[in-house]
């Protein structure tokens, strides 16, 4: 979808060539003397629309208007909260109609993070799956224009950056969206070569004989009994100097889980193609970076694989040597995201970071805590847990600071190994990112659980494309003229355990 930013009065708009205009007024009306505004007052006063948010009303042939549709609606503020009943009316009115080109014009005018907001709300409404079906209905909308008189240059970045989320968002929800045998992880890998065509990304994929001899055995463990070969996936954005500390997005890559021998109940187990979910957010991060071209520096890793149970398959009790040097007994094979980021964890050392965050549909106890509408995010430094916040709040992709208390790790203890791979049912979204704590000693970390966002059931069933909104707000926050140098983890937050250095490790 195109977003554009035309610089026209109100009068002006009526002029223009498009399938629909929406007008947006604010709670208090006061009607002009142009025909659209005395048709809304007469509206108004026999009853058929009433301007407060969620309400719009739709009007065919408007004397004087270009358009063949004119819809109008509401909204209390142009925050984000106030806008989403506004779009949600306007495009439930919508849903049938064959309206290629949208206009958009706010009575009482915009400011940047309600361009935004609106722009990828309307894109949410309007994105259709296509790629699977023998007979797809394509997406109506192509253009979405905004309308002010005098627009400014913050206005015209505002647009760009919501273009730019769009198709990022877009990229993440189409590969996540796509069934597991149409998304394996040769496939992703190939996706982030294409990325790669853009002058400032580069791609390196892994195969499992690199992986080996990496010595990433959690990740490995994970990949056994899977047909499809595991990837792991390095993608570069360049757009910093050389010698500027990256940042470094961590995606788990499970693109499906069985659960392996700890196998999950039947029902519901097809959304687990959505286990690729951070992985998507990575990919279509760098989506929208290729289009912003920020002035900084992005590792992209995505270690990818299925997991399932086959007769190779890590059995429950198995204790496995991690990058790191660290040993795992995996108590659950289910809980395997953790097993493939913590090797991932242990390989961004390498690229001396300023900050990594990786991105997991981990754990379903986050969706009990936070539901659907927050990510939960973890920290184990507080200027970064800071920026991610501010990120959410401004994209309007939301998370939510949780808990790291050392007394969490102590289901983690166990005689067989440094570590468990679970700890028990109480508090799991925080006892799983307290394991992935102790391979992310060496640097600032964050960890955003997106179990519970990443995607809708039901009858809206389909993949959100977040958290790709709050990642690229955050990144473009990284890229002020002060940027610090790498902050390294404050020690008192991590777990305690052995961080030996295996061989395998050294070599790599």
């Amino acid at each position: 979808m195109n977003v554009q930013l035309l610089d026209r009065s109100f009068d002006a708009c009526f002029s223009e060539n498009v399938d629909v205009l929406v007008v947006m007024y604010g709670l208090e009306f006061q009607a002009g003397k142009d025909p659209l505004s005395q048709l809304v007052q007469d509206a108004i006063r026999k009853g058929d629309f009433e301007v407060k948010p969620g309400k719009a009303l739709q009007l065919y042939g408007v004397p004087g208007v270009k358009a063949r549709r004119v819809v109008v609606c509401s909204a209390m503020t142009l925050h984000r909260s106030d806008l989403s009943p506004a779009v949600g009316a306007v495009m439930a009115l919508l849903r049938d109609a064959p309206v290629k080109r949208m206009l958009w014009h706010s009575v009482d005018g915009w400011d940047d993070a309600s361009l935004y907001s609106l722009a990828t709300m309307v894109s949410d409404h309007t994105y259709v799956y296509t790629t699977t079906l023998s007979s797809p209905k394509p997406r109506v909308l192509q253009t979405l224009i905004f309308s002010e008189q005098g627009s400014k240059p913050a206005h015209k970045e505002a647009i760009a950056r919501a273009q730019a989320c769009i198709a990022g968002i877009e990229l993440a929800k189409e590969w996540a969206n796509r069934p597991s045998n149409h998304a394996t992880p040769s496939m992703l890998a190939n996706v982030a070569r294409k990325l790669a065509k853009h002058a400032s990304i580069q791609c390196e994929v892994l195969g499992p004989k690199e992986v080996t001899k990496l010595g990433m055995g959690a990740f490995l463990s994970v990949a056994k009994g899977a047909v499809e070969p595991l990837r792991f996936i390095v993608l570069r954005y360049n757009g910093g100097p050389a010698k500027q500390a990256p940042v470094v997005l961590i995606g788990k890559g499970i693109t499906f889980d069985t659960g392996g021998i700890s196998l999950k109940p039947g029902a519901g187990m097809d959304e687990m193609k959505y286990d690729m979910g951070g992985a998507a957010s990575v990919l279509g991060t760098f989506e929208a970076l290729a289009q912003l071209k920020p002035k900084l520096n992005v590792v992209g890793l995505i270690p990818a694989t299925e997991n399932m149970p086959d007769g190779q398959a890590t059995k429950p009790g198995d204790v496995v040597t991690s990058m790191s040097g660290q040993t795992i007994e995996i108590l659950n094979t289910d809980a395997e995201g953790r097993l493939v980021l913590c090797d991932a964890m242990t390989y961004a050392e390498r690229f001396k970071p300023r900050a990594v965050v990786d991105i997991a549909t981990l754990t379903g106890a986050c969706v009990i805590a936070l539901g659907h509408v927050r990510s939960g995010l973890y920290a184990n430094d507080e200027p970064l847990g800071k920026a991610l916040m501010d990120a959410g709040e401004t994209s309007g992709d939301l998370c939510w600071r949780m808990p790291l208390d050392e007394a969490y790790a102590e289901g983690l203890k166990t005689k067989f190994a440094d570590v468990a791979n679970v700890a028990g049912r109480p508090a799991g979204s925080i006892t799983a990112a307290k394991f992935l704590q102790r391979f992310g000693r060496e640097y600032a970390w964050a960890h955003l659980d997106i179990a519970g966002t990443a995607w809708r059931s039901g009858s809206a069933k389909g993949a959100t494309g977040r958290p790709v909104g709050l990642l690229v707000h955050y990144l473009l926050q990284e890229q002020l003229p002060d940027l610090p140098a790498p902050r390294k983890a404050a020690r008192t937050s991590t777990s305690t355990g052995t961080n030996k250095r295996t061989t395998a490790r050294r070599r790599a």
